[in-house]
């Protein structure tokens, strides 16, 4: 599988950002992979309705890999709460599989619209730095169940890892934050791994698909971005705990405003 060294170079500097950014800021890397896996594929000339989708996807694969690095540091740590990640598991594969359906089923345009706002709401709680006010507990097998479908579904829709919805949902349930963080990372790889199953499957008939595709999934950016981006996201996470990172975060929301900017003016 032939690879232009101008396109290596493009999806590695990609890798490399989103993993030091992911580090220091605890941001999911979708939100910067999807807007930028969209535009170089798309100034290859790839079909327009499948760019955004096989951004999506790619994003949601790589999360695969990265996530059992993370959830491997916080388990020897003993913070994460793994019943609660086998009672969020069950809804979390089948809101997954079914979002990235649903993701299929759209035009590629109003997917671009539906992650642009997911962007815009994550810059805002980002700038805002808001956090629930805890006042409950983890509600019971359906409202689980329920849970781990949303955060499946949104999470497959817009290629993220779902820590954006599972741990203010665990900080209001009163979660501990280092808690729902860790547990929240362990939770990454069951979203990542239905969305990214499923998103082959939709796309494994698709006519015009570019080389190197699984269905929607772009195994070039995969195998780039996943090794570029795992190098840098130590160094990110080691530099966030020498700094003040605030306001970093309210700079870099300027950033995913401007990203939200392009995708709905696309």
């Amino acid at each position: 599988m032939f690879l232009e060294p101008q396109l290596i170079i493009e999806l590695a500097l990609l890798g490399l950002c989103s993993g030091f950014l992911a580090g220091l800021l605890g941001i999911g890397g979708g939100m910067v992979m999807v807007p930028f896996v969209t535009f170089i594929l798309g100034a290859k000339g790839f079909p327009a309705d499948y760019t955004v989708k096989m951004a999506v996807a790619t994003s949601l694969a790589t999360i695969c890999f990265t996530s059992i690095t993370s959830v491997r540091a916080h388990h020897q740590r003993g913070a994460v709460l793994w019943p609660v990640v086998r009672r969020l598991v069950p809804g979390i594969l089948v809101g997954s599989a079914l979002g990235a359906q649903v993701a299929h089923a759209l035009p590629g345009n109003v997917l671009s619209v539906l992650f642009a706002c997911f962007v815009a709401f994550s810059a805002t709680q980002m700038f805002l730095d808001r956090k629930p006010k805890p006042n409950r507990t983890l509600p019971g097998t359906p409202g689980m169940l329920a849970a781990g479908g949303t955060i499946g579904a949104v999470s497959a829709l817009v290629g993220a890892g779902g820590a954006f919805i599972s741990v203010p949902f665990m900080q209001w349930c009163n979660v501990k934050i280092h808690n729902a963080v860790a547990t929240s990372a362990a939770l990454g790889f069951p979203v990542a791994l239905a969305g990214t199953v499923s998103y082959v499957w939709a796309g494994r008939d698709l006519p015009q698909m570019p080389p190197g595709s699984l269905g929607y999934l772009y195994l070039p950016g995969l195998l780039v971005i996943s090794l570029a981006s795992m190098s840098t996201a130590p160094l990110g996470a080691r530099t966030a705990h020498r700094m003040d990172i605030r306001p970093l975060k309210r700079c870099f929301a300027v950033v995913l405003y401007c990203l939200a900017a392009y995708f709905l003016l696309r």
